[in-house]
Formats: C-alpha cells, sequence, structure tokens
C-alpha cells in the first residue's frame, strides 16, 4: 500500500492560491485519493480586518474560493459572478471604504465568520467549519489564532492598515516599515506546529515574502519548527528574471532592504544549514545564472519553469516542489 506524503504549504494572496492548487493537482496525479488528509495550508492572517462590523480575512477567502473552484481568477479576489448591491448601500451610508468593495456573496461569507467569532469559536474553528462547505482537498489552518493585522507605517510616522496602502494607494506611498501589533505575545494556530513537525515536505510558496510569507514567519515558534522540521523545507521564487510576478512585492522588499531578485529573496529566508529555513529554491529559467549565488548561501538551487499561467503549469510546478524535496 502506498504510503501518502504529508506536505506543508505556507502561503497568502493570489500566488500562494495558484501554488496550491498547483500541489493539490500534483498530489491528484500521483493518485493520493485524499488530499484533504495529506495538504496542510497554513495561511497567512496578517493582513486580516474589521470593517463596516465584520471581521475580513482576504488570504483565507482566497485561498478557499480558489480551492472550492468559486474564485474570481480574473479580478484575483472574492467570488466568481458576485453582485455588489450591499457594497453600493454601504457607501451610500457612507459606512466602510469607498476604495474597497465587497461582494454580496463574499458579505455573506464575512458575516458567518462574524457571527461564529462573536459565538466564541476561534479562528482555527471558523475556518474548520468553514470547509466543511466545499471539498477543499486540503486543510486550512490559520497562521494564528490572534489579531495582528499588518500597519504600514510611512517615514513621516504616519500608520495605516496594510489594506489601505495595498488597495487604496496602491503602494505607491514609501513605507518605512511594516509591524504586526501584538504579534509576539501571539502563537501558533492549534495544530500548526503538529503539521510541520510530522511532514514530509514543507514547501514556501511563491508569495510576497515580507506582507504574506513574513507574518506567518514572525508567530513565535513558527522558525524553531521549520529549521526542526524532518522533512526538506523548499521555496519557490516569488520573483522570475528580476520581476515580481504580480502585486508590489517589489516596494516591500525595498523597504527592507531587499534587492527584488530570486537570489535575495532566498538570503532573506537563508539556508536551514545556517540560520535560515531552506533546504531547496526554485528559481525561474529566466534566473538560471543567479543558481551560483544561491547555492553560495548554502541552499540547494533548482531551476525550472515558474510560471502559473494555466493549471497544467500549475499543477507542473506544485510536482516540481514535491520532487524537490523528495517526496
Amino acid at each position: 500500500m502506498t504510503v501518502s506524503p504529508r506536505v506543508v504549504v505556507l502561503a497568502g494572496g493570489v500566488g500562494g492560491s495558484r501554488f496550491v492548487l498547483g500541489v493539490r493537482a500534483a498530489l491528484q496525479a500521483r493518485g493520493v485519493a485524499d488530499t484533504g488528509a495529506a495538504l496542510t495550508v497554513v495561511v497567512n492572517t496578517g493582513d486580516d480586518l474589521w470593517l463596516s462590523g465584520v471581521r475580513l480575512q482576504p488570504d483565507v477567502d482566497s485561498l478557499t474560493y480558489a480551492l472550492a473552484g468559486v474564485n474570481d481568477a480574473e479580478r484575483g479576489w472574492g467570488r466568481r459572478g458576485d453582485s455588489e448591491r450591499v457594497n453600493h448601500e454601504l457607501q451610500e451610508w457612507g459606512a466602510g471604504w469607498p476604495w474597497f468593495t465587497l461582494g454580496d456573496l463574499d458579505l455573506g461569507t464575512h458575516l458567518a465568520r462574524t457571527g461564529w467569532l462573536r459565538e466564541g469559536l476561534t479562528p482555527t474553528q471558523v475556518l474548520e467549519r468553514m470547509s466543511h462547505r466545499w471539498d477543499l482537498g486540503a486543510r486550512l489552518l490559520p497562521m494564528t489564532d490572534a489579531e495582528v493585522d499588518t500597519v504600514v507605517v510611512l517615514p513621516d510616522g504616519t500608520r495605516m492598515h496594510f489594506q489601505e496602502w495595498w488597495t487604496r494607494h496602491r503602494a505607491t506611498l514609501a513605507p518605512a516599515a511594516f509591524e504586526n501589533p501584538g504579534i509576539q505575545g501571539a502563537a501558533p494556530a492549534p495544530g500548526v506546529l503538529e503539521a510541520i513537525a510530522g511532514a514530509d515536505a514543507v514547501l514556501i510558496a511563491p508569495s510576497n515574502p515580507v506582507v504574506s510569507i513574513g507574518p506567518i514567519l514572525a508567530v513565535p515558534g513558527m522558525r524553531d519548527a521549520l529549521r526542526a522540521a524532518l522533512g526538506p523545507v523548499v521555496g519557490v521564487s516569488p520573483i522570475i528574471g528580476g520581476k515580481v510576478v504580480r502585486g508590489m512585492a517589489d516596494v516591500c522588499l525595498t523597504a527592507i532592504g531587499v534587492d527584488t531578485s530570486a537570489s535575495a529573496v532566498a538570503g532573506l529566508y537563508g539556508a536551514r544549514g545556517g540560520a535560515g529555513l531552506l533546504d531547496a529554491w526554485l528559481i525561474g529559467e529566466e534566473d538560471e545564472a543567479a543558481a551560483d549565488a544561491v547555492a553560495g548561501l548554502g541552499i540547494r538551487p533548482l531551476v525550472r519553469p515558474l510560471w502559473m499561467t494555466d493549471p497544467d503549469r500549475q499543477a507542473a510546478l506544485g510536482e516540481a516542489a514535491l520532487a524537490a524535496a523528495e517526496v
């Protein structure tokens, strides 16, 4: 009898969603019947927020909708075919943010989540309940049950929620720092450390390394768990040919003094043989010249096609990451 591998993915955002879809497809192609038991996704909750009285979890919802096959792939967020009547009514009342659109179906998710939180459920329990609606083929866990929203600090000391900086200002305001107030008192959500410890492979998705993966790694105990993991830790570069695939990750990297390059992001994560996290790092064919620099960090470089422009390429990248972890 073939034993299914146990895989953990750290992910957030659109890139994370596409990568998780690829890993699930690769596991299915290998004949894994119950990918829900084989695949655990630790999701960034650093961009969560309260708005108009409801709790929003953008990355959690992006991954849930993508795995359920109901996401709006063109916009990159929300539900496919959604309407915006309630959002328009909120704006007529002067409620919420006029530049932050909430779809009607999406609001149904937020209302359900908020009701369960008000009843005393933890974010982990809420996400488990949400997962029952669809056959996701993966187990989703929030990085923590604590509220550790991301705050962007500008050079003049102005502070704003990450979503305002990202969505309203489109990252055009140069940031001085990113903070997650309260994160030092947070703890990994129940099941996260156990999943990492028991994993045959831990994969770091090609998500924004600063505001998607960064908050996950900032939760106390998370880095220690990754360094102690028995399975290999394999990352996938979010930078291809010296450019970000989507979003404004280059602005985020510049703010923390890291170049927008595949090798620089590998250096940000570091080698597990030192004080870092990575055993192997997948870089694009466009960045083959950076392989020696990655190897010089003590990380095994693997040159692979990284573009996830369709389901077949997503699955190919998922398989490449699994193969890199030798599972």
